[in-house]
């Protein structure tokens, strides 16, 4: 019945010998399986399902149907050439701390085997979730679907996933995920043990209410900077991965190459420009009020940094502290000390607060 395969499988192999394992299977068994992976038609619910029995089953009914169904292919797989598609499954979940959710393992496994993207995922997430030494997670709410390795537990996972929260909480902004990592791993030695890096990252692809952003950064999905709505949010989104000061200009034109979306540069202009949450710094050019920015012209610059320094200043000691703050010519800056009225001149290129 079944002949050796030296090579990596092919889609057409998979499908093949997967309806050669269906046949071992009651009819009931094959064909619940059947329409829950839609290996004829659509998939269909438990409900569906259960409904087009006559006398009608339950949900639940149809769910056992299935479980074992899943139970027997397991034991049939064992001595066939699906299997190693059982055991590089295994392979990918040890490399990633033995956790992953359900469609970063399917998608693993399609790179892993070379099979083209038009193979039937349900039908591998199938032969996955019938090897005997690879647990698959119940429905529950705000998580995905993931499959892991008996030496983790449901502890393990909450463990990870609660003290990530508190810290993201507490932060109250984007951390980089090797330091997030480090810290639970730091504050969870005694539970977690051996698991590592790879595990944490994996656990926390499983929850909805935290996302991995620019491939360094994580966060919660609520934050505006991850999830962009409004056209104020799309421009923090932009200068924070700019992390400099741009001119309106600019941010029109990263809001397009970013988020696809075409701006009028007037609108962003505007949108700036009733925002306290940015700052004029220059003609033009824009930055977070958050970066430590203060709003005010020139002049209040100037008398903010005399007052700080509460003596005289040179002049070029002046222009040094205001470059830091504003995008401005050296020469607005030197106009605005001239200002008699707010500015004293004392000495050669000196200058202090008017008493």
């Amino acid at each position: 019945m079944w002949q050796m395969v030296t090579d990596t499988l092919t889609n057409e192999q998979i499908r093949s010998y997967f309806d050669k394992v269906l046949s071992s299977l009651s009819e009931k068994e094959r064909t619940v399986i059947e329409r829950r992976i839609g290996l004829t038609g659509n998939r269909e619910t438990l409900q569906s399902i259960g409904n087009s029995f006559s006398p009608n089953i339950t949900r639940e009914r149809v769910r056992q149907i299935e479980d074992a169904g899943i139970k027997k292919v397991g034991r049939i797989i064992k001595a066939t050439e699906l299997s190693q598609i059982q055991e590089k499954g295994k392979e990918i979940l040890s490399l990633h701390g033995g956790v992953l959710t359900r469609d970063k393992l399917v998608g693993a496994l399609i790179s892993e085997l070379h099979l083209s993207k038009d193979v039937n995922a349900f039908i591998l997430e199938v032969i996955i979730q019938s090897d005997f030494d690879i647990l698959k997670s119940k429905p529950r709410l705000g998580t995905q679907t993931y499959f892991y390795l008996p030496n983790i537990t449901r502890k393990h996972i909450d463990a990870v996933y609660k003290e990530s929260l508190k810290m993201l909480r507490k932060k109250k902004d984007v951390m980089e995920q090797s330091e997030l990592y480090s810290a639970i791993l730091n504050l969870l030695s005694k539970e977690l043990g051996s698991l590592g890096a790879p595990f944490v990252d994996s656990v926390l692809d499983v929850f909805d209410d935290i996302v991995k952003w620019e491939e360094t950064l994580i966060g919660l999905t609520r934050w505006k900077i991850l999830n962009p709505k409004t056209l104020k949010d799309k421009s923090i989104y932009v200068m924070k991965k700019e992390k400099v000061p741009m001119h309106f200009i600019d941010i029109s034109n990263k809001i397009s190459e970013y988020l696809g979306e075409t701006v009028k540069v007037n609108t962003i202009h505007n949108e700036l420009i009733r925002n306290e949450e940015f700052i004029l710094i220059g003609r033009g050019i824009y930055a977070l009020k958050e970066w430590g920015f203060k709003p005010g012209t020139v002049l209040d610059v100037i008398v903010d940094v005399l007052k700080k320094e509460g003596d005289a200043m040179s002049t070029e000691n002046i222009i040094k502290k205001v470059l830091k703050v504003r995008t401005v010519k050296r020469t607005t800056i030197y106009m605005n000390l001239q200002n008699k009225k707010v500015i004293e001149r004392v000495g050669r290129n000196f200058y202090k607060l008017k008493d």
